[in-house]
């Protein structure tokens, strides 16, 4: 039965949750996000993360440690033992420290870490499990005789869960995995879009199917921990992305499927540092190309050489912050030759970390080329800058037919023939078509643009999308499991 107040209104409950993220940043940043804001309501979060992580969030100039008082009870970040998997480096914890073809047995030490899982659902006893990658999470949940409801969130987009992580995607099905004929990945049918393609089958068969820790697919793992949950949760918008939430909701059973909003870092706080904020002045406004592809995304030296030859074909100034590409220690050792002489101080690339969301709110920066990971895009369309995209895994690919199709923010840059990497030429091309004043492709996506910026920076926008998610998640406290 609910608990129901003498009002008549439903009784909110405390929510007490742990939070399992799979081991990328891009992954614990986000659910560190919504931890922050479930800890400013006044509900108690035990977020586990490896120390990288947590040192990692813990230097940020203005995360918890500036913020004593206010998450000091609240919110716990748990440090947890990764073990180690043969053949992963000693000491690896994070997926960013190693080559996308050992990410399986990082998987692998991933799910060995269920005896320290149960022993936090022993000591924090949550009502609340969120997770994503770590499929057994609501079977442990069960065994350990915890009342608690599990809640798979993920900070990809939804247009991607609803496209590949469904049963139609099931190989034993019957259905074909690829078409042969169109050489692109079928639409499901009832899908809410015929312009959103993924037209690179063999990296979709390489990413879905292939083995993604012991005696399961990437495909299988995700699938199961969507089934065994009791909700779905993604972070986005339903202005956005509401169809293809309803669409997944629907291939499971109309499971229910709830919405954080975009849930972003507070960053007013933090100072721009002078290095940059130095460099940055001697531009104009508006003029500077800022480009940043994640920590994950590792470059071939041919992509890395190309992209920068890319950048100086604009002329304009510009601001690279990449990974050296495989087999580099540092992006000076991988410079194409001639390149530093050239470009002089007008560009500038850096392999360390930087302040994303302070550089493109400079005055100097006018466009954000960027591998549409979901912080990115939000950042992107919260900014003032011109949007334009190189998407680097098959969940951002799908982004981007959003960002660029549905919503016309940004452009994409176009790929060669065999749909892997872009050229300098195209590049160059994509930037100057939104850079340059007199273009017609520049103006309209910066008309929409500014009506979305509009709409997602209203007052209490964010605010309203954390407190209606709250409320989903206490009805479902309050649900019969």
């Amino acid at each position: 039965m609910h608990e129901i107040e003498a009002s008549g209104k439903m009784k909110e409950k405390h929510l007490k949750v742990v939070m399992y993220p799979w081991l990328a940043m891009g992954h614990i940043i986000p659910y560190f996000e919504l931890a922050k804001k479930f800890a400013e309501k006044g509900h108690e979060v035990t977020l586990m993360l490896p120390n990288k992580a947590k040192l990692k969030i813990l230097q940020s100039s203005n995360n918890v440690n500036n913020h004593p008082d206010a998450f000091s009870s609240l919110l716990t970040l748990h440090t947890i033992t990764i073990p180690h998997v043969h053949p992963l480096p000693l000491g690896t914890q994070l997926n960013s420290e190693i080559p996308f073809h050992l990410e399986t047995h990082l998987v692998t030490a991933f799910d060995l870490l269920r005896p320290q899982f149960h022993s936090i659902l022993a000591t924090f006893q949550p009502n609340l499990v969120f997770y994503d990658f770590a499929h057994w999470v609501p079977q442990a949940v069960s065994a350990s005789g915890i009342c608690a409801k599990c809640v798979t969130y993920f900070p990809v987009s939804a247009v991607a869960l609803s496209l590949h992580m469904i049963p139609f995607r099931n190989p034993p099905t019957g259905r074909a995995v690829v078409d042969e004929d169109t050489c692109v990945a079928p639409i499901p049918p009832g899908y809410p879009s015929s312009d959103i393609v993924f037209n690179n089958p063999k990296t979709l068969i390489d990413l879905l199917y292939k083995p993604y820790g012991k005696d399961l697919t990437f495909y299988q793992r995700i699938t199961t921990a969507i089934r065994s949950s009791d909700a779905i949760a993604i972070k986005t918008c339903k202005e956005i992305e509401g169809k293809y939430c309803d669409y997944l909701s629907s291939q499971y059973n109309n499971k229910p499927v709830f919405v954080s909003g975009p849930v972003q870092p507070d960053h007013k706080e933090a100072e721009l540092k002078p290095y940059w904020a130095e460099w940055l002045g001697k531009f104009g406004v508006g003029s500077v190309v800022y480009c940043a592809f994640g920590s994950q995304a590792e470059l071939e030296l041919d992509q890395f050489q190309e992209f920068l030859l890319g950048l100086e074909m604009t002329k304009l100034p510009f601001l690279i912050a990449f990974k050296p590409p495989k087999g580099y220690a540092s992006v000076e050792d991988a410079f194409p030759e001639g390149f530093k002489d050239r470009v002089g101080e007008r560009g500038v690339v850096t392999g360390e970390w930087v302040q994303q969301p302070q550089i493109l709110s400079h005055p100097s920066v006018g466009c954000f080329v960027s591998h549409c990971g979901s912080g990115s895009i939000w950042e992107s369309l919260l900014s003032k800058n011109q949007i334009v995209l190189i998407p680097y895994l098959p969940d951002q690919k799908l982004f981007s037919e959003v960002i660029t199709k549905e919503l016309k923010v940004g452009v994409k840059v176009e790929t060669g023939e065999n749909g892997t990497w872009i050229s300098k030429q195209s590049l160059c091309k994509a930037i100057k078509s939104v850079m340059d004043e007199e273009s017609e492709i520049g103006r309209l996506v910066k008309m929409e643009h500014q009506i979305w910026r509009r709409k997602l920076g209203e007052p209490g926008f964010m605010d309203a999308y954390v407190h209606n998610f709250i409320q989903d998640l206490q009805a479902l406290l309050h649900s019969i499991r």
